[in-house]
């Protein structure tokens, strides 16, 4: 039996027995959900996954063709961040615990209490949608999603990509989860967990940061957890360790995934217990703190290649922020690169006047592998290079007119747009879009990658302002 719904749908039944899924059914939608899609052979659940993407997976732990354990490992393989709750016998708890380490969100055991049923799907769903940043209705995120705009000020975000990390850092700080961030070298991981420390409950407390990447193999546990005086030769005082050091506070482990898998047992140790020993003591320590841990590697394919431990990361995974690379956010490089210019002007005492159209060509289709770092030290050396008041494509050691300009960037215009201000810049964006566009304010929001409120709200600032 195969059942899917006319309407998009987040939840997936899975089980062989075909009145227990009308049932489950049934419940749901005199619940208020929505309607589920039906499979009864386990054998078609990856490619209904793969078409449908769905959001949330229940499924019968025995099961013919496929069991249940077998197709849950094979789901978070494939759709890691697909919640999934196991149904089970009451005499087989011990296979639902296994099913929990390999990754379910929660496990029921037959007869299944429906109104608990019902608590697990929205809780699962919530977690979803909070990890993906998602509303009900999957909209792109704008500004306007946002609770606190200013809390952000000193962030750059015009690309929707990053609005939408904001407004899952918005989302995520005042909790005490645990978070990974992924992204690659350069995109400001570090940057975003200290802001998800400054917004949350432990704000008044320390922010201490670690590279698990430089943390010495024979001196780790002294280096996370401290000593007491006499412990070694050489242990003159006690000392306090890097947890000891973030109590009442935030702990951000960067580059977890090169911590040697040899110690990766007693970091899960530690945040399991929630205590820990300072070497060559026996009292014990209390962990009063929150982690947040960051990587530029793909930790799923750490986790396959046997270098870093399944159970330490589903401890970490609370919630999941991946940050988008800058050459998927473009929005974002002209802001940014004013914003260098003005920082670095400033502090070498060299005024400037802007950025030269053949550089912001240069920028807007360079891939930057270093993302926003590598955008920073590429004005910072121009800026000390540059021999104008004007930063221009020279003071990189390129030429002016390329073949990597546009050629609409090659034109010299008849206004010198070299000192504008940000406003200015994307206030002429904006209308060269409307322009294209006829004056169609909803082709052109969406172009921009900005909601049609926002839009107007910015039309309505420009007016005023400029």
């Amino acid at each position: 039996m195969q059942s899917i719904p006319e309407k998009k749908t987040p939840l997936l039944i899975v089980d062989d027995d075909i009145g227990f899924l009308l049932t489950i059914k049934e419940i749901l939608v005199g619940s208020g959900m929505p309607e589920p899609a039906l499979a009864s052979d386990s054998r078609e659940v990856m490619d209904l996954l793969e078409t449908h993407q769905f959001k949330f997976v229940l499924l019968d732990l025995l099961m013919p063709h496929l069991s249940g354990l077998e197709l849950l490992s094979r789901i978070k393989e494939s759709f890691y961040d697909t919640e999934c709750v196991i149904v089970t016998a009451s005499d087989d708890v011990k296979s639902a615990v296994s099913a929990m380490k390999i990754g379910a969100y929660d496990y029921l055991t037959k007869p299944v209490q429906y109104d608990k049923l019902i608590i697990l799907i929205r809780r699962a769903l919530e977690r979803y949608c909070l990890r993906h940043g998602l509303s009900l209705f999957e909209r792109k995120s704008s500004l306007d999603d946002l609770s606190d705009p200013q809390a952000f000020a000193d962030m750059v975000a015009v690309d929707h990509g990053m609005i939408r990390v904001l407004r899952q850092v918005e989302m995520v700080a005042p909790t005490d989860y645990s978070v990974v961030i992924t992204g690659e070298s350069g995109t400001g991981k570090e940057m975003l967990a200290r802001k998800i420390h400054d917004l949350s409950n432990r704000a008044g407390g320390p922010f201490v940061a670690i590279n698990m990447g430089a943390v010495s193999e024979t001196l780790f546990e002294d280096e996370l957890f401290g000593h007491r005086k006499g412990a070694y030769t050489g242990a003159a005082r006690d000392k306090k360790g890097f947890f000891e050091s973030a109590r009442n506070g935030t702990l951000f482990l960067d580059e977890i995934t090169d911590l040697n898998i040899s110690l990766q047992g007693g970091l899960l140790r530690v945040i399991q217990e929630k205590e820990f020993y300072r070497v060559g003591s026996t009292r014990t320590v209390d962990v009063d703190l929150r982690i947040l841990v960051a990587t530029n590697q793909d930790i799923l394919v750490e986790i396959k290649n046997k270098r870093f431990r399944a159970d330490l990361f589903h401890r970490l995974n609370m919630f999941h922020i991946d940050i988008p690379p800058l050459r998927e956010r473009k929005g974002d490089i002209l802001p940014l690169a004013l914003g260098f210019l003005n920082e670095y002007t400033a502090e070498i005492g060299k005024p400037m006047t802007g950025i030269s159209d053949e550089l912001i060509g240069f920028l807007m289709h360079h891939p930057f592998p270093g993302n926003v770092r590598e955008l920073k030290n590429l004005i910072a050396a121009a800026v000390l290079r540059e021999k104008t008041d004007m930063l221009t494509a020279r003071a990189l050691g390129r030429e002016e007119k390329t073949d990597i300009f546009p050629d609409s960037l090659n034109k010299r215009q008849d206004q010198d747009t070299a000192c504008w201000s940000l406003d200015q810049v994307e206030k002429h964006h904006i209308l060269k879009v409307l322009e294209t566009t006829d004056n169609n304010r909803t082709q052109a929001a969406k172009i921009l990658g900005i909601g049609r409120k926002t839009l107007q709200r910015k039309l309505k600032f420009y007016d005023a302002s400029l």
